[in-house]
């Protein structure tokens, strides 16, 4: 439905909640994770037009096996905290939040730390985020869906191709003006 690149802070997720009510047209559940920030930002967005629970997990110290620099803690539990409206405790679930999180680590080289594709610039990152998503959605047939997540939404009538998604790009580069001075000839 929505995605942004940026901070975990308070700006962010308002900017973030306020995206997704505006793409919704119904009342939903919504589920997040114990992110402070998700609190006031949900509440400014949707008001309480929503059905909001926060999925809040309980870690302890990591196990001596797998004790090492990047060792996690290890998960001890979940807390189901209803925040407004009235969710339905079996839709508690970060579950499809957490999935798409590891498809794109996996789609990204953008997303994998200790590497020399790791992104060290916000825009490139956010641009790769974006072909990342359009691909994913427009391009990419889903086996479970049997077509893309687009055409079966209804946003599109057609499977696209990378070629489609290259003329958006030129087409949107078009419309900027060109800046003088932005580009520099490399002498030989």
């Amino acid at each position: 439905m929505s995605w942004l690149v940026g901070g975990r802070d308070s700006e962010y997720a308002m900017g973030f909640m306020d995206d997704l009510s505006r793409r919704l047209a119904n009342r939903v559940q919504l589920t997040s994770d114990g992110h402070r920030a998700y609190l006031e930002a949900v509440e400014g967005a949707f008001g309480g037009d929503i059905d909001y629970a926060m999925l809040i997990k309980l870690y302890g110290a990591p196990p001596d096996s797998a004790k090492g620099r990047y060792s996690p803690a290890g998960y001890v539990g979940s807390r189901k905290t209803n925040v407004e409206g009235n969710p339905d405790p079996k839709h508690v679930s970060t579950s499809f939040a957490e999935r798409q999180n590891l498809t794109m680590r996996m789609h990204m080289r953008h997303f994998t730390r200790l590497t020399n594709g790791f992104s060290k610039k916000v825009e490139g990152h956010a641009n790769a985020v974006a072909l990342h998503f359009m691909y994913y959605n427009f391009v990419r047939i889903h086996a479970t869906l049997r077509m893309t997540p687009a055409m079966a939404a209804g946003v599109t009538g057609k499977l696209w191709e990378i070629g489609d998604i290259v003329a958006l790009i030129e087409a949107k580069e078009a419309e900027k003006p060109m800046v003088r001075g932005s580009y520099k000839r490399r002498e030989a």
